[in-house]
């Protein structure tokens, strides 16, 4: 059992989500430009016929509650966003939010939140957590991708 698996009660999926450098960095700056308000955004890209999950870009999008504790998307937002992404050859990956000073995990509310089982949720935490990811320095930024399913979380590391 990982150490995620058993603080936050998360199960580890075999799959890996790619992000190229500049969407992560892109997800990264706009997170630290907004804090500590919560940041965020649509992960768009790529999935190929094997499944193989590859984020290539941002798309910001304006967090309209202006919370450090959750979000809620601009409509106009997200409805440009999706058309950004289909007129560009784009999937619209999953949504992506920050943690400003928590863990990159679900809460309660992300949790009830989720509605759809295929996407991805991603989480930038910019508090320096241990959540036992592999491929993150302790005390950095640590990304994660879930798929929440009937109140079952499934994460997948993120690499850059």
């Amino acid at each position: 059992m990982t150490k995620g698996e058993e603080k936050y009660g998360w199960i580890e999926g075999t799959e890996t989500v790619r992000i190229t450098e500049e969407a992560y960095r892109s997800i990264l700056s706009q997170a630290q430009h907004d804090a500590p308000i919560e940041s965020c955004g649509y992960a768009l890209g790529t999935i190929d016929g094997d499944g193989n999950v590859l984020i290539t870009e941002n798309r910001p999008l304006t967090n309209i509650d202006h919370s450090a504790e959750h979000f809620s998307f601009d409509p106009k937002e997200q409805f440009a966003a999706v058309k950004y992404a289909r007129q560009n050859g784009l999937q619209v990956i999953g949504n992506w939010h920050s943690h400003p000073a928590s863990p990159s995990r679900p809460s309660e509310e992300d949790k009830r939140l989720a509605l759809d089982p295929n996407a991805l949720y991603l989480i930038l935490s910019l508090a320096p957590d241990v959540s036992g990811h592999p491929y993150v320095a302790e005390g950095q930024p640590v990304l994660n991708a879930f798929r929440i399913k009937d109140g079952t979380v499934t994460r997948y590391p993120v690499l850059v």
